[in-house]
């Protein structure tokens, strides 16, 4: 069987490439699988296989390979076995992706090939997990939610410091849970991931702190990778009319962006984690270039040839 699918897709992939119809002999000669057989063996062969071809509603067509029709072959036209464009837009097309991503077969995350074909675009982080993991940090959340609720102050040993934070709300992101507050010590709002926090202990007293109106802790929050860390750069890049849509979906809303008259997306991002920036960037291949500063442009162009 395994021999018959082959034979099948080569015939297929021989037929889509052949800018002209193809005679029976030409078949023989080019296509593997074919090549070995009898004269009697390859017919019974060829007209099995065209006939498994046309079952599945792939057009096999029998043409005159020259204007006096002397000579016949076979062909399969593009424009009747190619999808005609469904004509679907960004919004459609993102949520596709998602389907494709949340479906599984036997298991297995399934490919995004078809996405493709639909007019989409390689996305980052398409074998992430969709669903939520609690992790280790599940058995802390009711402890948490407790002092956030009641205004507790908390204690907790974090990176080998010891923090006492005024908890003000809990967020979940990519897989992790957040406890976002004042840190007394820093008298700052910062975020702890929980399944990093330790000696986790809450403050006796209820209503020891005030949280500020109209407060949200997922603002506090970095959305993504290359917004939290020491370095403080503003990186210009284009992004490909291809993509475009794709990227306006992942950068800051307050970035500033240009649409050139191609459809070309420029934007201005703020990079705080370098290396978080360039595996995010690489992701658009050669859809993505990045404009400066230099020192950003050279660290991706090292990234890409496998130097850094």
């Amino acid at each position: 069987m395994r021999k018959v699918i082959e034979r099948l897709l080569n015939l297929l992939a021989f037929l889509l490439t052949s800018e002209r119809p193809v005679t029976a002999d030409e078949i023989r000669r080019t296509v593997a699988g074919y090549d070995q057989s009898s004269d009697e063996a390859f017919r019974r062969m060829f007209e099995r296989d065209k006939d498994l071809l046309r079952q599945m509603g792939i057009p096999v067509e029998w043409q005159a390979t020259d204007p006096w029709e002397v000579e016949f072959g076979y062909m399969i036209p593009a424009d009747a076995y190619e999808m005609p464009d469904p004509g679907l837009t960004d919004e459609e097309r993102a949520a596709l992706w998602l389907a494709a991503q949340v479906v599984r077969l036997g298991g297995q995350p399934s490919g995004p090939e078809a996405v493709l074909k639909l007019g989409g675009s390689p996305m980052p982080g398409g074998g992430e997990p969709l669903a939520a993991e609690l992790g280790l940090a599940a058995d802390l959340l009711g402890f948490v939610f407790q002092a956030i609720s009641e205004r507790r102050a908390m204690h907790f040993a974090y990176r080998d410091k010891h923090r006492r934070l005024e908890p003000y709300g809990l967020v979940h992101q990519r897989g992790h849970w957040y406890v976002v507050g004042r840190e007394m010590a820093a008298n700052a709002v910062r975020s702890f991931r929980l399944d990093r926090a330790t000696e986790v202990e809450i403050g006796d007293e209820t209503g020891s702190f005030d949280r500020p109106r109209g407060f949200s802790a997922k603002d506090v929050l970095p959305r993504r990778p290359w917004e939290a860390g020491p370095a403080d750069l503003e990186a210009d890049v284009r992004f490909d009319a291809s993509v475009a849509w794709w990227a306006r979906r992942q950068i800051p809303v307050d970035a500033a962006t240009r649409e050139e008259a191609n459809g070309d997306l420029l934007a201005r991002i703020r990079v705080a984690h370098q290396d978080a920036f360039i595996g995010w960037i690489i992701t658009f291949e050669a859809d993505a270039e990045v404009l400066g500063p230099d020192e950003l442009r050279q660290a991706v162009v090292a990234r890409v040839r496998g130097v850094a």
